[in-house]
């Protein structure tokens, strides 16, 4: 039941987020369900392997690949997808904890989450880079571009 509640709430997440991100309202349903795949590639790949940031960079290239395959198919800006689909992904509350302790001179902690969102911060970055990459290597294999080389 936990898995069911995860799924809702990242769907309307970011449905929500895509009201607010003046994005048209025919894509809405399409941004919550890029987020919602993302955030339960994220939700199962962190409870199985205890890593947020290997979790992370693969639900940031599900979240590009499928997003970029979105905008070809419905001729839609690729940034309504991305960048909806990333927002639950992205570690807002592990920042403002960070500068909370901060704050009240836990400095320890405070580094040790600091390091922790710039490294979940990267692996979107990193991880929308490679899904670009990935989504290069699948248009050149469906067009017959890529050809091996002959000796």
């Amino acid at each position: 039941m936990d898995i069911l509640g995860q799924v809702i709430t990242s769907f309307i997440a970011t449905a929500a987020f895509g009201v607010i991100f003046n994005a048209p309202k025919e894509s809405l349903i399409k941004c919550g369900l890029v987020g919602m795949g993302g955030w339960l590639i994220y939700y199962v790949t962190e409870d199985y392997m205890g890593n947020a940031i290997v979790a992370t960079l693969g639900a940031t290239i599900f979240i590009g690949v499928v997003s970029q395959e979105f905008a070809k198919f419905y001729k839609t800006p690729l940034i309504i997808f991305s960048v909806a689909g990333i927002i639950p992904l992205v570690p807002g509350g592990l920042a403002y904890d960070a500068m909370r302790q901060f704050v009240v001179a836990d400095y320890d902690l405070a580094i040790a989450l600091s390091v922790k969102v710039t490294l979940l911060s990267g692996s979107i970055a990193f991880g929308l880079v490679f899904s670009e990459v990935i989504n290069q290597l699948i248009r050149k294999f469906t067009n017959g571009k890529l050809k091996t080389r002959q000796l």
